[in-house]
């Protein structure tokens, strides 16, 4: 589906828009850079046509096709970077984990991992060998934006995997997972260290494949208190990224909703990027976090169920803050819903880049003057 390339079926050839790599590196751009999260998914009808035919990990096991689904929002959207089209699931099935992804449920996994002896038969990934059709889809994309926009590949964090295969479902309340952590906190880290070197195994391989920036998602890591951040997930989050640290490729870490007060926490982590959820502010999370960092973020996505001057005016918002330091990167505070409208995204995917343009033309205007 893609062997034609992007830029014919755009109908023009592009320059490469290295934006989104240049605001995580916190340097100068001449717009703020969007992409969203699940930004390859079920709100553009022509992807539920694709999934009343193939599930997601269905998908996932076709390069081609898994490649097209990752390139849809770049050309629909004009979007500043794609991600690839995945789950975060996919990694976990090399550790010898059986699990499908049920329709308005999420991950169910057939042998969940309740004990010593369910934790030592885990196997070590083998990416190549049992993933390979993830890699060649990251090779195909890398061909495919060489003149467009960069990739975005992505892992799940320790905590968040750990929580379904524990659990074996989503949960609300993670009763098992933290019955582990408090009761058995040796069998917690053996755990945690096997996920860890999943995850930097895995996210190595992508960045090896043709990556150009990565994402550890920590979609549910906020259900804990920061002391509990500290003493059970942060030792693995912080060796990930160590170990990680020597890929020129930017890197960001989403501890996911409800994570404000985990913040402060991420002083250490050698990390490009911090992801924030809409229930703290840019300024806020940026003071948090410290000034190291770049930040991502923040629109909650339901805002886009609202007019178009609402949206609009949430985003300016959001883009003021963002502008105040070096290093911002829009996104929404958590991934898109089903119900988005495709047209109304297109519309704020604009209204970010030009009303951004003209905002930091104004400040280079304002910084000339003033030397």
């Amino acid at each position: 589906m893609v062997t034609k390339g992007i830029q014919e079926k755009w109908g023009k050839r592009m320059s490469y828009n290295d934006c989104f790599i240049r605001a995580c590196r916190k340097e100068s751009v001449d717009h703020v850079p969007v992409w969203y999260m699940r930004q390859a998914g079920r709100y553009d009808p022509e992807y539920r046509k694709i999934k009343e035919k193939y599930s997601l990990l269905e998908i996932c096991k076709q390069p081609e096709l898994a490649a097209e689904v990752t390139l849809m929002p770049v050309r629909k959207l004009g979007v500043d970077a794609a991600i690839l089209y995945s789950d975060i699931m996919n990694p976990v099935a090399s550790l010898g984990i059986d699990f499908d992804i049920v329709q308005n449920v999420g991950p169910v996994i057939h042998n969940p991992i309740r004990s010593a002896a369910d934790i030592a038969r885990l196997k070590p990934i083998d990416v190549e060998g049992d993933l390979s059709h993830i890699l060649e889809t990251i090779r195909i994309l890398d061909r495919e934006l060489a003149d467009s926009v960069p990739l975005i590949t992505f892992a799940g964090a320790p905590f968040t995997i750990a929580s379904y295969l524990i659990e074996g479902r989503p949960s609300r309340n993670y009763l098992r997972t933290k019955e582990m952590m408090y009761s058995e906190p040796a069998l917690w880290h053996q755990l945690m260290d096997k996920l860890g070197d999943m995850v930097i195994t895995y996210l190595r391989a992508h960045m090896q494949a043709g990556g150009k920036a990565l994402q550890l998602f920590d979609s549910w890591v906020g259900a804990l208190a920061p002391e509990d951040f500290r003493t059970y997930v942060l030792p693995t989050i912080e060796r990930i990224f160590d170990e990680l640290s020597d890929l020129p490729q930017p890197k960001i870490y989403f501890p996911g909703v409800g994570s404000g007060e985990l913040l402060p926490e991420l002083a250490s982590l050698k990390t490009d990027v911090i992801g924030l959820d809409w229930r703290v502010s840019i300024a806020e999370g940026r003071r948090r976090v410290g000034d190291k960092f770049a930040v991502q973020g923040n629109l909650d996505p339901l805002v886009l169920t609202g007019p178009m001057d609402v949206i609009q005016e949430k985003a300016r918002g959001i883009i003021d803050s963002g502008l105040e330091k070096p290093g911002f990167v829009f996104n929404l505070g958590h991934g898109l819903f089903p119900e988005a409208s495709l047209d109304k995204l297109r519309e704020l995917t604009a209204f970010i880049h030009d009303y951004s343009a003209a905002a930091i033309r104004v400040q280079k205007k304002e910084a000339g003057s003033n030397v």
